[in-house]
């Protein structure tokens, strides 16, 4: 191996390394939501899960929110049981 071979290995190294570093340093000081920022504009998510109720270890109660309408879903064991006709009364 020449020493100019040694050199550029050195270098590639040194380098890699420093840009680990200085990405590291980025996500410290702002975050890891800081590389969302520099995609694309996100909408507004139109499905959000408002509250949940675990009722045993097979069931679980769900209001879910989706456009402006909450829903009462009832699941268990991997599938929906009873999912409610219209609209949750209460918030909207």
């Amino acid at each position: 191996m020449h020493l100019a071979d040694l050199a550029r290995a050195t270098f590639a190294l040194v380098l890699t390394l420093g840009l680990i570093g200085l990405a590291a340093v980025v996500l410290r000081r702002y975050g890891a939501g800081a590389l969302g920022r520099f995609g694309a504009p996100r909408r507004e998510r139109r499905l959000a899960v408002v509250e949940s109720l675990v009722l045993d270890p097979a069931r679980r109660l769900l209001i879910v929110a989706c456009d402006g309408e909450e829903r009462l879903i009832l699941l268990g064991e991997g599938q929906i049981l009873a999912p409610t006709p219209g609209p949750a009364k209460g918030r909207v």
